[in-house]
């Protein structure tokens, strides 16, 4: 049985502490939009898939009973950054298991001001769920006093510099297109353009990369509404539906760390391996998908990932940003929402807003952003410890 995503909504992504407002009100305003873009009121609603990682156990049912109180289901999930595709993904597979007919995914967070931590001091880092992660990275390069997340995200870059060639201009690209991107969209948090020399030039938050090149912290939520076939056309919603042709999630292996790269760490192997599976059980290739919101939590992830997704050989990464073939006009248009960096990254909510993003633009709705005569759109989402969602979406 497939699975359609009928309806998305989300907020707009903030800095932390601008709005008056608790997660549960983010997710009465995502969740009420997502619904009202499919015309379907939360009683038809028969499961709830709710993620975060940063409140407390049962905050789900809290922030859905702002839908409403109809005693339904509803699933706590928490997987690092990769939270909202991994709801999706929950809901995706009650519809196709023949579950539900009807199952709404739901993602946010209300976070702090400050770089995220990566859950471990400096030398004291073997409690930590990315334990094994963060050890690779003290191995080779120690562990210094700038945040963790970064650290190992910017000494991946290192490594990719030292072995392929790859320039700090070619990082710095990255960030130039996503906050050239963002200029159009209302939901970023970010709406300013800078050029390369402005992005290299900005604040270091751990060589190479730059505050520009970082991911904020956010305050946000998104949801999805995902329903089976027969309910599509028991409601009359072809016209809204988005097919969810293929979806996998991976796990860590042992190629993460047995090279003891911090680019296998970060979740390079993860990644090309979701992006195998998801190409295998579509029936499509990345060939075929024309707009890709993927996971630039920094800018040197976003050139990872094209590598992993096929789009260049490894190492040509860097080669493939410079050349144009990411942005308006290229092979593919990357993160024309903003992406992570500009957009901003509600670690719960990520996932779920980039499903948003692509049912937009496979539906011809997005505005300023649009990229033209899009009909296959491809989300990655990933998160240290770890979990990759690549999941392939297919306009009817």
């Amino acid at each position: 049985m497939k699975a359609y995503v009928v309806g998305v909504g989300m907020t707009r992504f903030e800095k932390p502490e601008t709005r008056d407002w608790q997660y549960w009100d983010m997710v009465r305003e995502a969740g009420t939009a997502a619904l009202a873009d499919a015309g379907v009121p939360y009683a038809r609603v028969e499961q709830a898939a709710v993620g975060y990682c940063f409140q407390a156990s049962t905050a789900g049912q809290r922030a859905a009973y702002e839908l409403g109180l109809t005693g339904i289901p509803v699933y706590n999930l928490n997987n690092n950054c990769a939270t909202g595709a991994t709801a999706l993904m929950v809901a995706r597979q009650f519809v196709e298991g023949g579950i539900a007919d009807c199952v709404l995914a739901l993602g946010f967070e209300k976070m702090s001001r400050g770089p995220l931590g990566g859950g471990s001091g400096a030398g004291d880092f073997s409690t930590s769920p990315v334990a094994r992660h963060y050890g690779i990275m003290a191995a080779a390069h120690g562990f210094e006093a700038s945040p963790p997340t970064a650290q190992i995200f910017g000494n991946a870059a290192r490594e990719h510099m030292e072995r392929y060639g790859t320039t700090e201009a070619q990082l710095a690209a990255v960030g130039a297109k996503n906050h050239r991107h963002s200029v159009h969209n209302p939901y970023a948090q970010f709406q300013d353009a800078y050029t390369v020399d402005e992005i290299l030039a900005a604040k270091t938050v751990h060589r190479p990369l730059t505050k520009l090149q970082c991911s904020p912290t956010s305050d946000g939520a998104a949801a999805a509404l995902v329903v089976s076939g027969r309910f599509v056309e028991e409601h009359g919603l072809r016209g809204r539906a988005v097919e969810i042709a293929a979806q996998s999630m991976t796990t860590d292996t042992e190629e993460s760390f047995a090279s003891g790269s911090c680019v296998d760490a970060v979740g390079r192997p993860m990644s090309r391996t979701a992006a195998r599976q998801a190409y295998e059980r579509s029936g499509l290739g990345i060939e075929d998908v024309d707009v890709v919101e993927l996971h630039d939590c920094f800018s040197i992830n976003e050139l990872l990932t094209y590598e992993a997704l096929g789009m260049c050989e490894e190492g040509a990464s860097g080669k493939l940003v410079e050349s144009g073939a990411t942005t308006y006009g290229g092979r593919w248009v990357v993160n024309p929402s903003g992406g992570l960096i500009s957009k901003g990254h509600p670690l719960g909510a990520t996932g779920l807003a980039q499903t948003a993003e692509l049912v937009w633009q496979l539906r011809g709705e997005a505005g300023a952003r649009q990229v033209a005569g899009a009909r296959v759109g491809l989300a990655h989402n990933i998160g240290l410890g770890g979990a990759a969602v690549v999941t392939m979406l297919r306009r009817l």
